[in-house]
């Protein structure tokens, strides 16, 4: 193609961000979405989540007239040639992902395409299921157009790798791109408009079939859970012998390059809208199949308990958590995001909540998102200080920056017991052992 005009269907997280991510290189994007509310912020320049480095370039790319939102799914369709899938997949109770809104976009895609002439691509770079792209967009599209994949307009799947709090820099520099294409035809266009769009700092790029495309996505995000589980099963170990410390342990397989320190960090679990979904996705998938993945299954079964050990090392402390007011430091899944799906503080909180203990929480950023799922079951603090006052125990739940400047005295004069577990590894045990009640999820404890 001699231009791409693209259009992203969509505007959650990755939507709105890969839309950013072209815009900010000069590319006219049309976003559509069918919440009005979001559309009329979207066209205000403001952005509907929170996400470091993104809000500058979404409010250049506004105003200078780059991206643009409609409501309108047929608009997007006729003045764009290129149209990316970027809808949610959630999980239904057995596990399974919903295609739902996967179908639904097919669909008007394909009445779209039924009133337009010339060849358009279209691009899925939802998490899906392998057989997705081709057993559902494909026909979907097909159906509601009259017209023919290969011919009429091109299909190819292109998963996304973007980490929240790194969004536009994982889009401006990725680690690689994987193309999954129905036909040649699709996958050189989707080459040539990444060859345009990245220059000389192109990334490697693997083209595939559509299958192995889907199937990536969940390996890559399965395997990265399972070093996590991996991580905090080790530190539990440690926690029971005298002297250990899975911060020491970590580094010491990091070193060896076959297994590397990336996503060996110890801690209360992982949340999040991708990995928790993703693995339930691809163990459902696979008790399709035939096949019941014991690996996955505890990889799982590890994440579920992990928070519930910041409640246990807050017992080893206080003995009985009946009655007693604990500071939870963190209600984002991770720093640097306003995301609480799959937040491992909730199931803290609840849990505090079912011993009988008063929670107070504060966050920098995701208050008024936890807010809408536990109301007001407990308190919130307008900061790090205000929520530490008369409190009989602190847990570090999220690894925001500010939480890291906090030093032993700001535990002691305004706790009523000093008692702190720190479930990120954050701080350092020594110093802080002198002056308060100590325990860390890795670390050995008297």
């Amino acid at each position: 193609m001699k231009s791409f005009q693209i259009s992203i269907v969509g505007t959650g997280y990755v939507g709105l961000s890969t839309a950013v991510g072209f815009a900010s290189k000069g590319y006219c994007v049309i976003a559509s979405t069918h919440d009005h509310e979001k559309a009329a912020l979207i066209n205000k320049a403001i952005l509907p989540f929170f996400e470091p480095g993104l809000q500058k370039p979404f409010e250049n790319a506004v105003k200078k007239g780059y991206l643009t939102c409609v409501l309108d799914r047929e608009e997007a369709i006729m003045k764009t040639n290129v149209t990316f899938i970027s809808v949610g997949t959630p999980s239904r109770p057995d596990g399974g992902i919903d295609l739902r809104f996967i179908k639904q976009s097919a669909q008007e895609i394909g009445m779209a395409l039924k009133k337009k002439k010339g060849y358009h691509l279209v691009v899925v770079k939802s998490t899906v299921i392998p057989g997705t792209t081709e057993n559902v967009v494909m026909p979907e599209i097909e159906k509601h157009s009259e017209r023919r994949c290969g011919i009429d307009f091109g299909l190819c799947m292109n998963p996304e790798f973007l980490r929240q709090g790194n969004a536009l820099h994982d889009t401006l520099h990725p680690d690689r791109i994987i193309i999954g294409e129905y036909d040649k035809k699709s996958g050189d266009v989707v080459e040539e408009l990444y060859r345009n769009f990245y220059g000389k700092k192109l990334p490697p790029m693997i083209r595939t079939s559509l299958v192995n495309a889907e199937l990536i996505k969940y390996v890559n995000n399965a395997f990265l859970a399972a070093k996590i589980s991996f991580i905090n099963s080790v530190a539990n170990i440690c926690e029971g012998i005298s002297g250990a410390d899975v911060l020491t342990i970590r580094k010491g397989i990091g070193l060896d390059k076959r297994i590397g320190p990336l996503f060996l960090n110890a801690g209360l679990g992982y949340g999040g809208s991708c990995f928790p979904k993703d693995v339930k996705a691809l163990i459902a998938y696979s008790k399709a199949l035939g096949y019941d993945s014991s690996l996955l299954n505890t990889i799982e079964n590890v994440n579920k308990i992990q928070p519930y050990r910041a409640v246990e090392l807050a017992k080893s402390l206080l003995h009985d958590l009946k009655g007693k007011r604990i500071a939870v430091l963190g209600l984002a899944f991770k720093p640097n995001t306003d995301d609480m799906r799959e937040a491992v503080s909730l199931k803290i909180i609840n849990r505090l909540l079912e011993e009988g203990a008063y929670v107070t929480a504060y966050d920098p950023i995701a208050t008024s998102n936890a807010k809408k799922i536990l109301g007001n079951r407990i308190e919130y603090a307008s900061s790090a200080i205000e929520c530490l006052k008369g409190a009989d125990c602190c847990i570090l739940v999220t690894e925001w920056d500010e939480f890291g400047k906090l030093v032993p005295e700001d535990f002691v004069e305004n706790m009523r017991q000093p008692c702190l577990v720190d479930g990120r590894r954050i701080y350092d045990p020594e110093k802080f052992s002198k002056k308060i009640e100590f325990r860390a999820v890795g670390l050995s404890h008297p």
